[in-house]
């Protein structure tokens, strides 16, 4: 596993850390998972999405059906592979609602994925 790039967003005093990654397997994952679970204890929200070969996957973490669908389909969309994307979402007291919580979403994932080269 290896962390490729990072970026932050804050909206309505929510922050929203991106975090992509260069993944092999499924246990690398679970791995980056317990490891930044345990290291934003006060983070609401830890979502993901990754794709390795045929098996991807989408999770939500409690969050709206479908506000973070926009990880999986950017990496759809940029044909990547052995790629994990994860938002680390700290709640800063106002609600957000499903269509601004998706844009946010989407937009930390984009700016991940700017000025990176996956060749």
């Amino acid at each position: 596993m290896k962390k490729i790039n990072e970026s932050y967003l804050e909206v309505k005093k929510s922050k929203f850390i991106g975090i992509l990654y260069s993944v092999n397997n499924e246990d690398e994952i679970k791995s980056i998972l317990d490891e930044l679970s345990s290291e934003h204890k006060k983070a609401r929200h830890i979502v993901y999405a990754y794709r390795i070969g045929s098996q991807e996957k989408n999770y939500s973490d409690k969050e709206p059906s479908g506000t973070t669908r926009g990880l999986l389909d950017l990496i759809h969309v940029k044909e990547l592979n052995n790629t994990m994307i994860v938002v680390i979402r700290y709640f800063g007291g106002t609600l957000l609602g499903s269509g601004l919580l998706t844009r946010t979403y989407t937009k930390v994932a984009s700016m991940l994925l700017k000025n990176v080269d996956f060749s």
